[in-house]
């Protein structure tokens, strides 16, 4: 039993779920049979309902624009009058819809709303995003539920000391993580901002006699919490920058026995910009900016 001081009350995991695709709707990394759901579930009281739909909204907002994923829409879910696959009862469906369409309204966000989208014990305000091809594709989602607390049986213990039905919201900021990666590949083509960059960073020594102030300067790089490899191939400096930029890493590194003899690298963005020779703490604090920040250009 929970009293009212203790909502919201707040659960979340990555879970695993899985859908009986047909053969023929599978696509990639965006329709597939099983994949993870950034899930939650909130038990607030009827008071708090709004602010926790906003609230969670926000985060959603916060973290498509974030990665600049800034094409979509929003969609309210309504259930299909003529369907009788929903549960629960018509005033508490109204309750949610309300609700819903309040929060957008109070945050301005631009939304339709349509038939027969809702989930089964409950509407829904869906995140409709179009890839690079133009396609349209659900990614996160916020839900009111009235329903499931009710068949539950759910209850807490209100100010006055009586016994309450808390209100759920479900929702999933990515939706599923395989297709919100998958529409992410294709949004950047690949060619990730630095601080998502699998590798941020390579080292390239011109020769083998560098290869040892190199592997010094990967270390200090990865001590400063950046992801970063040394490209020890037996490949000539330019064949190394080629193929590194080919990988699309942000920042190669080239060190020579000037650097080495200074304490420098000397920086080559992926664009081909030469930022020159920069101390190795200049850099680092430079790379660390971009990562903190979050940055989609590099500077």
């Amino acid at each position: 039993m929970r009293s009212y001081r203790d909502l919201p009350q707040r659960y979340a995991e990555f879970g695993t779920v899985y859908r009986y695709e047909q053969s023929g709707e599978l696509t990639g990394l965006t329709r597939v049979r099983g994949f993870t759901v950034d899930d939650a579930h909130l038990f607030v009281t009827p008071e708090q309902l709004l602010a926790e739909f906003e609230a969670v909204v926000k985060l959603i907002q916060n973290v498509f624009g974030t990665l600049g994923l800034f094409d979509f829409r929003a969609r309210v879910g309504i259930r299909d009058p003529k369907s009788d696959k929903y549960v629960g009862e018509d005033a508490l469906w109204e309750s949610a819809t309300s609700a819903i369409i309040q929060a957008c309204e109070e945050l301005n966000l631009p939304h339709t709303v349509e038939e027969g989208e809702a989930a089964f014990y409950g509407p829904k305000l869906d995140f409709i995003f179009r890839d690079v091809l133009k396609r349209d594709w659900q990614l996160g989602t916020v839900q009111v539920d009235y329903n499931l607390p009710a068949r539950f049986e759910l209850e807490y213990v209100a100010e006055d000391n009586s016994r309450r039905r808390p209100v759920m919201i479900h929702r999933a900021p990515f939706g599923s993580l395989e297709r919100f990666i998958g529409i992410l590949i294709e949004h950047f083509n690949g060619i990730f901002p630095a601080w998502l960059a699998p590798v941020q960073a390579v080292v390239i020594p011109i020769a083998d006699r560098h290869l040892d102030y190199g592997q010094a300067v990967a270390q200090k790089l990865r001590v400063a919490g950046l992801r970063v490899e040394v490209d020890d191939s037996r490949s000539r400096m330019q064949a190394k920058i080629a193929a590194n930029r080919e990988r699309h890493i942000p920042y190669l590194l080239i060190v020579g026995d000037r650097d080495r003899d200074n304490g420098t690298v000397s920086v080559r963005l992926r664009t081909d910009e030469d930022l020159g020779a920069l101390p190795l703490a200049d850099f680092t604090a430079l790379a660390q900016r971009v990562v903190q920040e979050r940055a989609l250009e590099l500077r």
